[in-house]
């Protein structure tokens, strides 16, 4: 089976899951929320991308989460994250769920840059939907994990180097242009599940990745160095929390394994929540691992009195 055929058919699975499955948690929702649908956060190239935004009920500022979806940077939608982010919401924090441009005609970095200008989105919309903006973390599983945890490797200063490259040409919709003038894009903690960190361990013949990365690790190095958040781990990255299949045949549990190690090499708290005897598609809805992923933000983003 091909990578795309693979990915399609885990997409396939996630659809019927997320239609069907029971509540995600016995634990008794804490808040009620509002729903705003289809709202535009940034418009690259002058095409508008939409968002899930889950506030909760009440004066705030809540604590916000950028959550991502999976696909293979080939599919997948926003609303396929909608049980976790009702779930984030129901326990108190702000949830906006994001569609971002798809390879193969949005190759990489489209994607990390749509979770860039979402989250200084977020912090420019703060007032609106209440969103405390020293506290925001991401929530990602599959492609969705890989981005939150590259997005929070990244510095900001890198992030908006990158910006001003493109001379202001790209309308983040939050009223600024280029990089100096935008909200802040780092996230103070990371939820990733299924997460696939490291791309330079890719044979350098394969072509699996291609239509995303344009090419083979042999053909385009610096890429697939780039898009790996194992080479950019430094002392100053968020905590992360990473959750994983025993069983996972998609993304090996030593991808998630191999960056606990290497962030705490670095001074860097990080978990490992192992899901035992799930494939991919088990990990992404088991109600044990959101659960513990939300503990993981309650102790990371939430003040000591609000947490408890």
């Amino acid at each position: 089976m091909n990578v795309k055929t693979c990915f399609s058919a885990v997409l396939a699975c996630a659809i019927i899951w997320i239609t069907s499955c029971a509540d995600l948690s016995a634990a008794e929702p804490k808040h009620a929320f509002t729903h705003d649908r289809g709202v535009t956060y940034s418009s690259p190239g002058g095409a508008a991308l939409k968002a899930e935004v889950y506030t909760p009920k009440g004066a705030g500022p809540f604590p916000g989460v950028l959550v991502v979806h999976g696909g293979a940077w080939r599919t997948g939608s926003r609303v396929h994250m909608s049980r976790a982010a009702e779930r984030l919401a129901e326990r108190g924090y702000a949830a906006v769920a994001i569609d971002y441009r798809l390879a193969p005609k949005h190759p990489y970095p489209a994607q990390i840059e749509d979770c860039q200008a979402a989250v200084r989105w977020m912090r420019s919309s703060a007032k609106k939907y209440r969103i405390d903006t020293e506290r925001i973390g991401g929530y990602g599983y599959s492609a969705g994990g890989h981005l939150v945890a590259l997005l929070g490797v990244l510095s900001d200063d890198a992030e908006k180097n990158d910006a001003e490259k493109n001379d202001g040409k790209n309308d983040h919709g939050n009223g600024t242009q280029g990089g100096a003038t935008q909200p802040n894009a780092r996230l103070q903690a990371v939820v990733a599940g299924g997460a696939p960190v490291n791309f330079e361990l890719l044979p350098r013949n394969t072509k699996a990745l291609a239509y995303w990365l344009g090419g083979t690790r042999g053909e385009k190095p610096d890429v697939y160095r780039q898009a790996s958040p194992t080479a950019h781990i430094t002392a100053d990255d968020p905590p992360m929390f990473f959750f994983h299949g025993s069983a996972d045949a998609l993304v090996p549990q030593i991808s998630p394994m191999a960056m606990v190690g290497l962030l705490t090499a670095a001074k860097v708290p990080a978990k490992l929540h192992v899901v035992e005897k799930a494939g991919h598609i088990g990990a992404m809805f088991d109600a044990a691992a959101l659960e513990a992923s939300i503990a993981f933000f309650d102790e990371r983003l939430k003040p000591v009195e609000a947490a408890k």
